[in-house]
């Protein structure tokens, strides 16, 4: 995600913070390990993962 998805959400962005404060690699493993914490979340509520904060509008779905 840190490097072949091209969207940006909100992961991408922490993690890119991380990668300059620390270094590529500590970033990669921090990133995997808060993206296991998200899809376990996920898997338990039975939720879908939002690439931005704020939920889409109604007239953007339709």
């Amino acid at each position: 995600m840190l490097h072949r998805v091209k969207k940006w959400s909100g992961l991408k962005v922490w993690a890119t913070k991380v990668a300059q404060r620390q270094g590529n690699k500590r970033a990669t493993v921090a990133l995997a390990r808060k993206m296991a914490v998200v899809m376990h979340r996920m898997w338990v509520d039975g939720t879908t993962f939002r690439f931005s904060a704020t939920e889409p509008s109604a007239a953007a779905a339709a």
